[in-house]
C-alpha cells in the first residue's frame, strides 16, 4: 500500500516516467529514472546501448532494474558452504531513451523552417535512411525536439519582458491592444499589438493598408511585420505591428 501511495504522489509531482518525456542529457534521464526507482523501492543500472555507425554517437540507451536478468550457474566449488547470494530474478523494468544526432537536428530544422508537415518529414527521414531501426528516433522524439527548440528560442526573460511591457502599457491606457498566438502545445508562436496613435491613424488613414515582412528583428532572423499606410500629408504611418515565429499559413491566418 506504501509503494501504491508513493506511485500516485510522483504522478501527481510529475515524477512518474511517461511516453515522450524530454531530457537535456542521458546523465539528466538517469538521475531521473534513479530517484523515481529510489522513491518506488528498487535500484537501476544502465543496461544497451545504440550508437550510430557513421558519427558513433549514443543514439539510445535503456535503463534497467538492478534486478534485471538472471545469473548463470554458480561455477565455484560446490563445498563452499555459503553461495554467492542471487540477486536477479528478472524483473522487466526499464526506461528507454533516444537521442537524435547532430546531422539529424540539422535535417529537422531544415525541414521545420522550409515548412514541410512533421508527418511528411518523419516519413522523408525513414524513407533516406532505410527504415525506422536504422533512423533511431519516433516521430515523436522529432516532436519534442522541435517543441525544446522553440522554448529556447523563446526563452521566458525575453517573451516575459515583452508581456510585462504590454500589461503595463494598457494599465497606463486602456486602449492599448495587444493579442498573442498559441500552438497547439500552448507554446506562444506570434504577437500582434496596436497602441493608442496606431488605433486612432487606423481609423483616420485605414483605407489602404500595406503588410510589412521585410525587416529582421534579431539573429535569429524572426519575422517583424507591420501593417502600415499614409496620412493626409503623404507620410508613413505604422497600424500596427507583429513579431511572427515562422511564416506558416496558420501564422498567416491568425494575424490577418
Amino acid at each position: 500500500m506504501e509503494e501504491n501511495n508513493v506511485v500516485d504522489e510522483l504522478a501527481n509531482c510529475g515524477w512518474k516516467p511517461k511516453l515522450g518525456m524530454p531530457f537535456d542529457s542521458e546523465q539528466a534521464a538517469y538521475d531521473f529514472y534513479n530517484t523515481y526507482g529510489g522513491k518506488v523501492g528498487f535500484s537501476i543500472r544502465k543496461a544497451y546501448a545504440h550508437k550510430n555507425k557513421q558519427t558513433k554517437e549514443t543514439t539510445s540507451r535503456t535503463f534497467v532494474c538492478y534486478k534485471e536478468g538472471t545469473r548463470g550457474i554458480d561455477k565455484r566449488d560446490p563445498l563452499v558452504k555459503f553461495s554467492r547470494q542471487e540477486v536477479r530474478c528478472g524483473c522487466g523494468a526499464r526506461f528507454s531513451i533516444r537521442k537524435i544526432s547532430t546531422i539529424q537536428a540539422i535535417e529537422v530544422e531544415l525541414a521545420s523552417e522550409s515548412g514541410i508537415p512533421l508527418k511528411a518529414a518523419y516519413e522523408l527521414f525513414d524513407r533516406e535512411s532505410g527504415g525506422r531501426a536504422s533512423l533511431g528516433f519516433t516521430k515523436l522524439d522529432q516532436k519534442n525536439y522541435l517543441r525544446s527548440k522553440r522554448q529556447k528560442d523563446l526563452e521566458y526573460r525575453e517573451t516575459g519582458s515583452v508581456l510585462q511591457y504590454f500589461h503595463k502599457k494598457i494599465l497606463e491606457n486602456p486602449s492599448f491592444y495587444y493579442a498573442v498566438h498559441l500552438d497547439y502545445e500552448e507554446l506562444i508562436s506570434n504577437i500582434f499589438w496596436a497602441d493608442t496613435q496606431m488605433i486612432m491613424d487606423y481609423a483616420q488613414f485605414g483605407d489602404v493598408v500595406t503588410f510589412d515582412i521585410t525587416y529582421k528583428l534579431n539573429n535569429e532572423h524572426r519575422l517583424f511585420g507591420t501593417f502600415v499606410g499614409f496620412n493626409h500629408h503623404q507620410e508613413t504611418v505604422i497600424f500596427s505591428a507583429a513579431l511572427m515565429y515562422d511564416k506558416t499559413t496558420e501564422s498567416f491566418t491568425w494575424l490577418f
